[in-house]
């Protein structure tokens, strides 16, 4: 399933577009097109880039990253285990954390090392009799992210545990906002979204989201005036643009359709250039 677009990848991974864009032509991934051409990434998609932007960052070649990320696709599961996957560097080899268990991405042999991974720009060693800490925001985030497919309930307690610890973790409110605008539940999913806002400030994918929501509930002049607020906060907003040529075309509008269209078709091409 191709559930995500570059805008959530940015806010799931941490990564800046231009290196998403980067890993995409460099062949390690390959994610699939919508409707309007713009890139659709699976959770396995996101998987394996969390895995090369590792890898390169410990300056494993890059014939054997693309070696080892072409067979750990092939090896990951359609559905993601509720008890998720970690991504590690282990000398120059991938090895993927399924659970209690470790295996290699190009042999599938289980292993038993030190577990060596790169978080925030930092190589972290990880002994195997390192004492067990509490979950913090981040790690409850990523459970939540990884039982998204295969359990919602779970995951929305997830994310409602990485807000608890961490009310201006945007990537864990916008994820929770949207299971919970998916569930239908508009009201409790809007006042996720604009309890981030109290906390982040003018988050541009937090005003988008509620945008989303708003107009799915017709509220259509709401969703265009949150729509405008996130394109103040970043122009290169695409599917912000396209969203609001919709609105605006419907309520007659049509030199701002226009407008809007026209900046929406721009950036889309420049996005997959």
């Amino acid at each position: 399933m191709s559930d995500f677009g570059v805008r959530d990848v940015e806010n799931m991974l941490r990564m800046p577009r231009s290196a998403i864009l980067g890993l995409v032509r460099a062949g390690f991934v390959s994610p699939a097109r919508g409707l309007r051409r713009e890139y659709r990434f699976s959770f396995q998609d996101l998987i394996v880039l969390r895995a090369a932007r590792a890898l390169r960052a410990a300056k494993v070649p890059a014939r054997r990253i693309t070696r080892s990320l072409r067979d750990l696709r092939r090896r990951l599961p359609e559905s993601v285990p509720l008890s998720g996957l970690r991504i590690s560097a282990l000398g120059d080899r991938v090895v993927v954390a399924e659970g209690g268990a470790r295996w290699q991405a190009d042999s599938g042999q289980y292993v038993l090392e030190l577990d060596v991974s790169v978080a925030n720009g930092e190589l972290r060693v990880l002994a195997r009799d390192e004492p067990t800490r509490e979950p913090d925001a981040e790690d409850w985030f990523r459970r939540g992210t990884a039982a998204e497919s295969v359990d919602a309930a779970g995951a929305r307690e997830a994310y409602e545990l990485a807000l608890a610890l961490d009310p201006s973790h945007v990537s864990a409110r916008l994820n929770l906002g949207r299971v919970l605008h998916q569930a239908g539940q508009f009201f409790a999913a809007e006042r996720v979204y604009r309890e981030g806002l109290r906390v982040s400030g003018n988050h541009p994918t937090l005003l988008y989201n509620l945008g989303v929501l708003l107009q799915d509930a017709g509220r259509r002049s709401e969703a265009v005036g949150a729509y405008e607020a996130a394109l103040r906060e970043d122009p290169r907003f695409a599917d912000c643009h396209y969203n609001l040529a919709l609105l605006l075309e419907a309520s007659g509008n049509q030199r701002g359709a226009i407008r809007h269209m026209a900046a929406y078709r721009r950036l889309a091409r420049r996005g997959s250039d």
